[in-house]
């Protein structure tokens, strides 16, 4: 009967008593090797370093290929080292490295692990959406027709080639009885536009613009942008000369603006973390680090990499942002819900 009574539990299998014992042969291996503290020295060299780019990238220079701006705007993607370095250390059997593992670990945790909790919550009474919709869409009625489909009272669309405005006008005509196209911004809204015209982001064309939309709960400000695109060079880096002159310009016509109430959707070609964008950053908040689920990263469409799509508010209240599905476009669009 006792032999009957072990069979049926499990406690004596076999396949649990080999289990049990490779557990304790690993543990066993690991206290009587004295090398445990002197192997992985690399290893945990590698994990402070990654520990303090994250702590440091304010201070990591911007004067060589704008490597600063190029190591925030991949920030978060920083912990897949993470794992990589676990799996080494437990592979060489190095105790050391394991610790040093805890450092980039607790940073990561601490600068992004807000961003993993879905954050949304409350009831809003405007929904804003934004897409770049490339210049080369092959689809833009298409493309417009999903971005719509989002339910936005107003949406923002970037990169407006001027031969296919009048595809999106023809789509959007059901859906907004209001819109405007400056250069090659547009925003289109179920609400009256007033005070519409472009903003002067020192590019010598109009990729921005700004309009006054009335809502039933009162008047917004607002700004629909496309940045000046970067590029990753192996000769010169980073370059974002433009971006950030036009980031400054941009910044300012935001800060001088009296409305109490401002959304800013565009392409900004840059994410929360890059200082060159803090002439924006620093008077604005992101509805996805506000309000959203995860990173909500917007590009590329194919295999999102950073949220370099934004939507930002001044003296408006976020409750929920989302990524919505992909269009045509190599970006993917954004939304978000914010109470006024």
């Amino acid at each position: 009967m006792a032999q009957a009574y072990k069979t049926e539990t499990g406690n004596g299998s076999p396949q649990n008593g080999r289990t049990g014992a490779r557990f304790r042969s690993l543990l066993d291996g690991w206290r009587g090797d004295s090398g445990i503290w002197r192997r992985g020295l690399v290893l945990a060299a590698l994990a402070v370093l990654i520990a303090l780019l994250m702590i440091l990238h304010a201070q990591v220079p911007n004067r060589i290929g704008n490597l600063g701006s190029l190591s925030e705007t991949f920030l978060p993607w920083f912990a897949v080292f993470i794992p990589v370095i676990l799996v080494v250390a437990v592979v060489r059997r190095s105790a050391t490295a394991l610790i040093a593992l805890l450092l980039p670990s607790i940073v990561w945790l601490n600068l992004f692990g807000g961003l993993i909790a879905d954050k949304s919550g409350g009831t809003g009474n405007l929904t804003v959406a934004t897409h770049n919709v490339n210049a080369g869409n092959p689809d833009p009625e298409g493309t417009a027709k999903k971005v719509a489909a989002s339910g936005a009272d107003l949406l923002a669309l970037q990169e407006l080639p001027g031969g296919q405005v009048t595809a999106y006008e023809r789509a959007l005509a059901g859906t907004y009885k209001y819109h405007s196209v400056q250069g090659t911004v547009g925003l289109w809204s179920k609400y009256p536009m007033t005070d519409t015209a472009p903003v002067d982001i020192r590019l010598g064309w109009t990729r921005a613009m700004r309009s006054t939309v009335r809502t039933p709960e009162g008047a917004v400000a607002v700004y629909v942008a496309h940045m000046p695109s970067v590029r990753v060079k192996l000769n010169a880096g980073f370059t974002a000369n433009q971006r950030d002159n036009s980031a400054d310009a941009l910044g300012e016509a935001i800060a001088h603006d009296r409305t109490g109430k401002i959304v800013l959707l565009g392409d900004l070609n840059g994410t929360m973390n890059d200082r060159s964008l803090r002439s924006i950053t620093s008077q604005m908040r992101s509805t996805q680090g506000a309000a959203g689920d995860g990173f909500g990263f917007s590009w590329p469409a194919s295999f999102p990499m950073a949220r370099i799509d934004q939507i930002m508010v001044k003296g408006v209240e976020p409750v929920s942002s989302w990524t919505l599905p992909q269009t045509d476009s190599d970006h993917l669009p954004i939304a978000a819900r914010i109470r006024l």
